[in-house]
């Protein structure tokens, strides 16, 4: 597997594609309110001098670290004096482009944009400093029209946007069963019909689409709503295991506040150590977050499969966001990227350590 891989079209043509939309209702973003997350104690100390660390995210389960850290209050009792200011996001791009501006110090985000906006930059944007989650993708579809892998093919299925992380894993599994489809159009032995997360569901159940290969909540909505999961993407990986989310950091906030940066990454693992020690307590909490930052919570019969189909990680599962890459490069739509220096899991393991867990690993992709 190559260690490193990126954009073939133009720069500019990336920048265009909404990667990893997620869940996410579209491009923009929006001020915390802060109505659940934890104040500043009075007379506490500030970390690195600093009055506030500016903290983005997507209001999306896959994201759940971040909104149970932040419901929990975890990353405000580890900045200590400095004020943990909060940002939700729709779309990754939007989230990129807050991190290049300062508008936000440290996110959550996807593969797919984490990529785009560090070669974009030519290596100088950002750094992936923790892994999040891991799975949490399916493809579903009508039992009536699919009720096998083979009957895929002939049929109209949904993928987020044109070149996004779930679009690239699609045309990959395509191309593994030996049927064709050009990756631009979506046209061919399967129609690649790229939709927006938030209309999935109304395709569907109009019919204009027979299936779809999408993260959750979107692919649990669509089993509410009568569909079938045929194949979850998990059980294509080894270990059933391939990046879905990570911590990025713009490389001058890393550079100039490392005390920062290692108090949010303390609070990072300590979330995911109760996500993982406390499943349902932790799965309430991020539905809580949710509907502080959308006003709407998840119902119990989308929320409880999808939660069960994520798993949460300290480790940034390097290795998998090379072979993503490589997908995409093989799919036509990315050429040789230069991924090295991407991940600084200094920080990280520094904190794994001090908490007695085992370290991990950058697959070669780190900085010298």
């Amino acid at each position: 597997m190559p260690a490193s891989n990126v954009v073939r079209r133009t720069l500019a043509v990336i920048a265009a594609l909404p990667l990893l939309t997620l869940a996410a209702c579209g491009y923009g973003s929006r001020a915390d309110d802060g109505s659940s997350a934890q104040k500043v104690a009075a007379g506490a100390e500030k970390t690195d001098g600093l009055d506030s660390v500016k903290i983005g995210y997507f209001g999306n389960l896959t994201h759940a670290t971040a909104l149970v850290g932040v419901n929990k209050g975890y990353f405000q009792k580890a900045l200590g004096g400095t004020e943990a200011k909060y940002q939700v996001f729709n779309a990754g791009p939007s989230e990129i482009e807050a991190l290049n501006s300062g508008s936000i110090d440290i996110g959550w985000i996807g593969p797919s944009p984490a990529i785009n906006g560090y070669t974009k930059s030519d290596g100088k944007s950002l750094r992936i400093i923790s892994g999040s989650a891991s799975g949490g993708v399916k493809l579903v579809v009508d039992p009536k029209k699919i009720k096998t892998l083979a009957d895929v093919k002939g049929k109209k299925i949904a993928t987020p946007q044109l070149g996004n992380t779930q679009d690239v894993a699609f045309l990959n599994w395509i191309a593994q069963q030996g049927w064709k489809v050009d990756a631009e159009s979506g046209k061919g032995d399967v129609s690649v019909v790229r939709t927006d997360n938030k209309i999935t569901p109304d395709a569907y159940k109009s019919g204009s689409v027979d299936g779809a290969w999408v993260p959750e909540p979107t692919a649990s909505k669509l089993v509410a709503e009568g569909a079938k999961v045929l194949l979850d993407e998990a059980s294509l990986w080894p270990g059933e295991k391939f990046v879905i989310t990570n911590l990025i950091v713009s490389q001058k906030f890393l550079t100039e506040h490392p005390k920062a940066v290692e108090a949010v990454l303390k609070a990072s693992v300590e979330t995911n150590e109760y996500i993982n020690a406390h499943p349902d307590e932790a799965k309430a909490a991020a539905n809580a977050q949710l509907k502080v930052d959308s006003g709407k919570e998840l119902p119990a019969d989308v929320l409880d499969p999808a939660w069960k189909s994520i798993r949460f990680t300290d480790d940034p599962l390097a290795a998998t966001l090379g072979t993503e890459a490589q997908h995409a490069v093989e799919a036509g739509l990315l050429e040789d990227p230069l991924l090295k220096g991407i991940y600084d899991l200094t920080l990280l393991n520094k904190v794994l350590k001090a908490e007695g867990e085992s370290t991990v690993d950058d697959a070669g992709l780190g900085a010298e």
